[in-house]
């Protein structure tokens, strides 16, 4: 079907990649796939141990960036993601000394326990593919994607994510544990293995330029007026749920429709519908709602209420 709208086989070749780090998680590579096109940011919150690190790795590889991982810990400084400057006593002149964050794929572990101070130095970054050390700009990598990870039920030694960074995340998704024949498939295969095997390697990069194209691509796909306004409705209805604290904003609601556009090119589609919408409303909207007594359970069943209440164009 992706062939139809104009795409090689490097999504393809993608999608296998992932399959294979992540058994048994095809409907969770599919929403990292759409996060992706939709040029979005991801927040993975699951427990330890589910392949959260193996995803981001075998994306990278499976594209054919950079891959930088920064390990969030309280004393972390906004200097050690976004770099800074350095006088070089030869010159007599200050270098800027790059940080992790212009990679073009960055993994912020356990996000989560950086400080507020360091968590805002991703704002700029995630919102601009920009970053202003010593009042000067730099600009990153086109591509900039940040993955970040967090632990739904260690909450000692953390810090919450404020709104306005979790409003960045395209996107909150959960890795979950794999079924039992994927589990016994993972003993075989690590047998004579350390624990540790690390991503498998793509067996040929997507590379930069097709991802750019399809980017593009999900771009040019074709929201009409009626399902813009369903859109429209969605939104403003959060905003006087009454188990809703916090609606989804604007830049929520623009960053829902990119989502459900590159949900359309992956169905192999030039045009969204209000099924689209609805498939990428789980992931899109639990990231950005504040919910009364925000039980995971209560986001879902708050979010199944918003799609029934709200009638569908078509």
């Amino acid at each position: 079907m992706i062939q139809q709208v104009g795409v090689g086989n490097g999504l393809a070749r993608v999608r296998s990649a992932l399959n294979r780090a992540l058994r048994g998680k095809s409907a969770l590579v599919e929403k990292v796939l759409a996060c992706l096109l939709a040029q979005g940011h991801l927040l993975l919150e699951d427990m330890p141990g589910l392949g959260k690190t193996t995803l981001a790795k075998a994306l990278a590889s499976a594209l054919g960036c950079g891959f930088a991982r920064v390990q969030c810990t309280p004393d972390l400084l906004p200097g050690d993601i976004t770099g800074f400057s350095l006088f070089n006593q030869k010159t007599r002149e200050f270098e800027f000394q790059q940080g992790p964050v212009f990679s073009e794929i960055l993994l912020a572990d356990e996000i989560n326990r950086a400080t507020p101070r360091s968590q805002s130095a991703l704002l700029e970054a995630m919102a601009e593919r920009q970053v202003t050390v010593d009042n000067l700009r730099h600009a990153l990598p086109p591509m900039f994607f940040v993955i970040a990870t967090q632990n739904p039920v260690e909450h000692h030694g953390t810090y919450p994510l404020p709104e306005a960074q979790l409003d960045r995340f395209a996107m909150k998704l959960a890795v979950g544990y794999p079924d039992r024949a994927d589990e016994m498939a993972m003993l075989e295969n690590a047998v004579g293995d350390g624990l540790e095997t690390g991503a498998p390697r793509a067996e040929e990069p997507m590379g930069r330029n097709e991802l750019s194209e399809m980017q593009r691509l999900v771009r040019a796909v074709a929201v009409e007026a009626p399902v813009r306004a369903y859109l429209v409705d969605l939104s403003r209805a959060t905003r006087g749920h009454a188990g809703i604290s916090l609606g989804v904003s604007p830049r929520g609601m623009l960053i829902w429709q990119r989502v459900a556009q590159a949900w359309a090119f992956l169905d192999g589609r030039r045009f969204v519908t209000p099924d689209d919408v609805q498939a990428v409303a789980e992931p899109v909207l639990s990231v950005r709602l504040g919910i009364h007594g925000a039980a995971p359970k209560g986001v879902t069943r708050v979010i199944g209420d918003l799609l029934r209440d709200i009638p569908a164009p078509f």
